[in-house]
C-alpha cells in the first residue's frame, strides 16, 4: 500500500472523533513461546492499516485540536548490540516516507510526551483500541495504557477506537480489492499444486508442503492465516491443524488455506478426491455445495442483510440435500450444515468491519460446507465475494470448483500450473 492510503485512512478517522482528542494506536510485541522463544512478531492490523508500520514496539500519537491535527510515530532508537542480534531497526527517514507522518520520537520519550499532554488538560479525550474477542483475553498495551489513564488523569474520558476503524475497514478501497485479486492469484497457484501432487497414501503436511513452496515461489512467506488442510475423517474437524493424517483411496482432501498479498488476506476452500475422480455421492454432494454458491452468487447484490446471505445460503443448500435424499424436512440440515455462510475477510481473514447491510466494495466470504459424516463425505466451497453497484463479483473463481475443473487439473489438463522457476512477485510478502 502506497502512503496516501494509509495519510487517507487517518484522514477519515480524524473526521470521526470529537475535538481535544488524544488518539494512541500500538503495534504491539511479540508473545512468548517457551522459555527464552517468542512467537513471530505480527503487528496489530489496525496500526498498520493506519500507518503503514509494521515495526515492534512502535506507538502512534496524534492530537486533534484547534481544527488540525499533530501526528507523532515513537519508535525504537538505534541500538547496535541489539541490531546485531535481530536486524537493523527502522530509522525515521523510513519511518516518515511509509507513513507519511511528519514527526517522530523515540519510545522512551513516550510516558513524559503523555505526561505533559494530559497535564495541560487541553483534551477532553483520549482514544485508544479497546477491542477483545473475548473478555477473558490478555489485556493489550491499550488496555494497560487506559487504566495508567484512569489514575493519572481521571477528568480525560476515554473513548473506544475500535468502532471507527471497524466501520473504515468494512468498505475496501480500489488499491485493497486489487491486492486481494493479487493474493487470489497466489492463492490458486498453491491449491492448483496440491491437486496436481495429490495421489493416494499422501500425507496431509506433504499437501500442505506442496501449498507452502507455491506461495514461497512469490515471496509470501506464511500463508494469511494457519491453513486447515485435512483428509477422510479429519474433514469432520473444521479447525484442523494437525496435517498428520494420511489420504486413503477414496478420501476426498479437504483444505481451507489463502495468501496475503500487500497486508490484504483471502480465503478459499476447496476439496476433491484424493485420487482425482469423483465418486457417485461425492459427486452429488459437491455438486449440491457448487449449484449453492452458484446460486448466492447470483443473487447477492447492495441492500441484502448480511444475516439473509446466511439464510438464504442454508435454505438453498437444503432444498440440494433433500433432492439427493439426504433431508426431509428443514430441521434436519443441522446434521449437514455445521457454520455460517458468511465471514469479511480483509486485513484479517475474519476482518472486524461494522456491516448489518451490503454495501458496494464489501468483501465476505460465501462459505458452502456439507459434512456427511454417514457418508464419510465432508468438505466446504469457500469463495471471496466482492459487492458491485448492482450485484457481486467471485473474487476467487480464478481458483477451479467445477468438478469437470478440478478432475481436469487433477488429470493435467487444465488450470495454471505452478512454475518452480517463476520469479517471485515484488511486494507479495508485505503485510
Amino acid at each position: 500500500m502506497k502512503q496516501d492510503f494509509h495519510y487517507g485512512n487517518r484522514q477519515r478517522l480524524y473526521r470521526t472523533l470529537p475535538e481535544d482528542t488524544l488518539v494512541l494506536l500500538f503495534s504491539g510485541h511479540a508473545k512468548k513461546k517457551t522459555a527464552d522463544e517468542d512467537y513471530p512478531f505480527y503487528a496489530d492490523r489496525n496500526f498498520v492499516y493506519l500507518t503503514g508500520l509494521d515495526c515492534e514496539g512502535f506507538v502512534f500519537l496524534a492530537e486533534k485540536s484547534g481544527g488540525r491535527v499533530k501526528e507523532t510515530v515513537f519508535i525504537l532508537p538505534p541500538n547496535a548490540r541489539d541490531e546485531r542480534w535481530s536486524g537493523k531497526r527502522m530509522r525515521e527517514t523510513e519511518a516518515k516516507e511509509r507513513s507519511g507522518i511528519e514527526h517522530t520520537a523515540f519510545t522512551g520519550e513516550l510516558r513524559e510526551t503523555l505526561h505533559r499532554l494530559l497535564k495541560r488538560g487541553c483534551f477532553a479525550h483520549v482514544a485508544l483500541d479497546l477491542y477483545k474477542d473475548q473478555a477473558g483475553d490478555e489485556d493489550t498495551e491499550a488496555f494497560c495504557m487506559a487504566e495508567r489513564i484512569r489514575r493519572a488523569a481521571p477528568a480525560a474520558q476515554l473513548l473506544n477506537l475500535s468502532p471507527h476503524i471497524r466501520r473504515l475497514r468494512t468498505i475496501k478501497q480500489p488499491c485493497e480489492i486489487e491486492a486481494m485479486r493479487r493474493a487470489a492469484l497466489i492463492t490458486r497457484d498453491g491449491i492448483v499444486a496440491m491437486m496436481r501432487a495429490s495421489r493416494p497414501g499422501m500425507y496431509e503436511y506433504q499437501y500442505k508442503a506442496e501449498f507452502d513452496y507455491a506461495l514461497a515461489q512469490h515471496g509470501v512467506l506464511e500463508p494469511a492465516f494457519p491453513s486447515i488442510i485435512s483428509a477422510g475423517d479429519n474433514n469432520f474437524c473444521i479447525h484442523y491443524h494437525e496435517y498428520t493424517g494420511q489420504a486413503k483411496d477414496g478420501d476426498m482432501v479437504l483444505n481451507d488455506v489463502g495468501a496475503k498479498y500487500d497486508g490484504l488476506c483471502n480465503d478459499v476452500s476447496r476439496g476433491w478426491p484424493c485420487n482425482g475422480v469423483f465418486s457417485g455421492r461425492q459427486r452429488q454432494l459437491y455438486q449440491c455445495a457448487y449449484n449453492t454458491s452458484e446460486h448466492m452468487f447470483s443473487v447477492i447484490r447492495p441492500g441484502m442483510a448480511m444475516g439473509d446471505v446466511d439464510r438464504l445460503a442454508r435454505e438453498f443448500n437444503f432444498e440440494q440435500l433433500k433432492a439427493v435424499g439426504l433431508c426431509s424436512r428443514y430441521e434436519d440440515v443441522d446434521r449437514y450444515i455445521w457454520h455460517g455462510g458468511a465471514h469479511h475477510v480483509g486485513w484479517d481473514v475474519h476482518d472486524l468491519v461494522d456491516a448489518s447491510v451490503t454495501e458496494p466494495g464489501m468483501v465476505f466470504c460465501v462459505d458452502i460446507g456439507i459434512y456427511c459424516e454417514e457418508w464419510g463425505i465432508g468438505f466446504r466451497l469457500e469463495d471471496n465475494c466482492l459487492v458491485t453497484e448492482d450485484g457481486c463479483e467471485n473474487l476467487t473463481a480464478v481458483v477451479p470448483r467445477s468438478i469437470d475443473a478440478i478432475e481436469a487439473v487433477m488429470a493435467g489438463d487444465g488450470g495454471e500450473a505452478p512454475s518452480r522457476e517463476r520469479e517471485p512477485v515484488p511486494g507479495g510478502f508485505l503485510g
